[in-house]
């Protein structure tokens, strides 16, 4: 088996066969990644097969795919993850072994435990070219904003800390506030873990942005609110989604004016997140209040746009249009090609490492959903698709609290905080 020993717990090398992954173990490991997407050659084995003879070799894996145009933070950091998780050493691979040892050189670097210097000099003492893995890395330094994504596996949505370096100014996007349905427990562990991040790295929160009042989880709003004074905001259209399921809860008492938070932004509003331009694009279709955030030269596209093997959003909420969808989403691709993509779920097709980041130009080439469609084909696969899709499990706990901008409902007269549910108002929802 063809290896290259770059530390005591890391080995990479080519593409190995089945048999080879099997005796992996024999060999002392008790993890695999697999760094290559699948299909790059008729003759490899893919992550399917990967990842069986590894669970028949008793190592543990991870499946991260990647080539070098569109390496992201995110596959650093799950291989980071990866490394920890299998308890002991780690054979990486990939076609060749080099886009597996920059992964790990460049979450290295990241953290600061490595330079471009010692990128280099570590691919000459190895006879790897990590050319690519250092031009990538300078690259990096210079872009504005600074972006830190956060995956929440229990709900699948990416929550973001973007920062001007320069000033320490910092904006939070789409905070998720932790809560257990079945139990009906909250706890404030996602939001923490942002806090944490921002103490580590001296910023200070200059903004709490929604990018629409999520289905899918809580919002973490006004914990963060509280916890750092910065004004929270979203789009002005959340008056029409409020208006929209006060009726849905019979709710006559909700203030449908937005005023929950403490800005409403109209289509092409600009504010600044420290030194850096931001402006708002009004990108609606998924819901009637969805917004893109252009920061700098990254766009927080919400759910607009996924990563490109998982596609786009769905249209078929209330007041979702998926014609309209399409409108919005050709209004993010007019963003230059080189603009950073940052989407707000991240399902992991084929059980890949979670991937939040990519650009305008990718979508463009690869997106599942648009490449090579127009719009009566995108509308046509968009409402096919939606039919089939069960509503969100936290659908009517979350709404009720983020068309509040995050409240929680106030405590009854025993103390104890109570959600309300609706029976069969959302007809025609599949099971």
């Amino acid at each position: 088996m063809t290896m290259i020993r770059v530390n005591d717990v890391l080995s990479v090398g080519p593409q190995p066969s089945i048999s080879e992954i099997r005796s992996l173990a024999f060999h002392g490991f008790a993890g695999m990644i697999n760094a290559r997407p699948d299909e790059e050659e008729a003759s490899q084995p893919g992550n399917a097969a990967e990842r069986e003879a590894a669970g028949h070799a008793d190592v543990s894996y991870a499946f991260i795919p990647v080539t070098m145009p569109t390496i992201t933070e995110a596959d650093m950091w799950a291989f980071q993850a990866a490394m920890a998780d299998a308890g002991g050493p780690v054979f990486a691979h990939c076609k060749t072994g080099t886009r597996a040892l920059t992964l790990y050189v460049l979450g290295e670097a990241l953290d600061g435990r490595m330079s471009s210097q010692d990128i280099a000099a570590l691919g000459l003492k190895l006879g790897i070219d990590l050319s690519a893995a250092s031009r990538w890395f300078e690259a990096h330094r210079q872009l504005r904003p600074e972006v830190k994504g956060f995956f929440d596996p229990r709900t699948g949505s990416v929550q973001y800390v973007v920062s001007d370096p320069d000033t320490r100014k910092c904006a939070i996007v789409d905070p998720v506030l932790d809560f257990d349905e079945k139990s009906g427990a909250t706890t404030t562990r996602n939001a923490d873990a942002l806090l944490s991040y921002v103490a580590e790295n001296g910023l200070s929160v200059e903004w709490i942005l929604d990018t629409h009042p999520h289905a899918d989880h809580l919002s973490a709003a006004q914990y963060l609110k509280q916890k750092t004074g910065a004004p929270t905001a979203i789009g002005a259209p959340v008056v029409d989604v409020q208006r929209l399921w006060r009726g849905i809860y019979n709710w006559p008492e909700l203030r449908v004016d937005g005023s929950q938070w403490d800005r409403l932004f109209s289509d092409g509003d600009t504010f600044k997140v420290g030194s850096i331009a931001a402006r708002v694009m009004f990108s609606p279709g998924h819901t009637l209040a969805s917004i893109t955030y252009v920061i700098g030269n990254a766009a927080f596209v919400h759910d607009t746009i996924f990563m490109p093997d998982s596609g786009t959003a769905r249209a078929d909420f209330p007041g979702g249009d998926a014609r309209i969808l399409w409108k919005s989403i050709q209004n993010i691709l007019e963003l230059p090609d080189e603009t950073r993509l940052f989407t707000g779920h991240d399902y992991q097709p084929g059980g890949r490492a979670p991937k939040w980041e990519s650009t305008v130009g990718e979508q463009k080439r690869a997106n599942a959903h648009l490449a090579g469609v127009d719009e009566e084909a995108f509308a046509g696969l968009r409402v096919a698709r939606d039919r089939t899709l069960p509503m969100p499990k936290l659908i009517l706990h979350a709404l009720q609290v983020n068309i509040q901008a995050g409240r929680l409902p106030e405590p009854e007269a025993n103390g104890t905080r109570y959600l309300k549910f609706p029976l069969d108002a959302l007809q025609g929802a599949v099971w």
